[in-house]
């Protein structure tokens, strides 16, 4: 039996990964990464870093990419839940400038493949929420870009009033990100 499940989104190369999850009444075990077992479904990506963030109700991070080192993510939750979203940034691709949003919380246990290419973030919907990914390059702060959450040519639909969230919270850098028609993308323009 395969350990993961990759399921395709609208967009191209971009996945939910769904493990296997063994649990009883004294709880539940699941690997959540193993090299070998995403070779097998075709995610073959070498990951170098480890993140772990933790964020507060209507806390929105994103949208974030690097220009010129550019990393694959692959994300989860580990306390809560979010509505985590990936926008294809790869100039040849038919779904340049397309979304795909997903929820992905600790009782689901959802993980999102998010390839090199696309910029990302997610609104935190539960009062505390951790969130950890895998990378496949390292941050190059000095190489960071993003986009504006509610860039009106992407049309995100974050789920806001869904969840009682009047307006989200965001970083003094995540208030100043141009819209996508004003950015130069280094290595995702060849």
């Amino acid at each position: 039996m395969a350990k993961f499940k990759k399921k395709p989104t609208p967009i191209p190369d971009l996945y939910i990964i769904e493990p296997t999850v063994f649990g009883d009444e004294r709880g539940f075990f699941m690997e959540t990464y193993s090299k070998k077992e995403f070779h097998e479904i075709g995610v073959d990506i070498d990951f170098v870093q480890d993140n772990h963030s933790r964020s507060k109700k209507g806390i929105l991070r994103g949208l974030h990419f690097q220009k010129e080192f550019p990393q694959a993510k692959l994300v989860r939750v580990i306390k809560g839940e979010v509505y985590d979203v990936a926008v294809d940034l790869r100039k040849d691709s038919t779904t340049f400038g397309k979304w795909f949003g997903v929820v992905l919380s600790e009782e689901n246990k959802k993980q999102f493949f998010i390839p090199e290419g696309f910029a990302h973030g997610f609104l935190a919907l539960t009062e505390i929420v951790e969130f950890t990914y895998k990378c496949s390059d390292y941050y190059h702060p000095e190489d960071e870009g993003g986009i504006i959450w509610n860039d009106s040519d992407i049309a995100i639909e974050w789920p806001l009033e869904k969840y009682g969230i009047k307006e989200p919270l965001l970083s003094e850098k995540d208030r100043k990100w141009p819209m996508l028609k004003e950015l130069q993308l280094g290595r995702f323009e060849d």
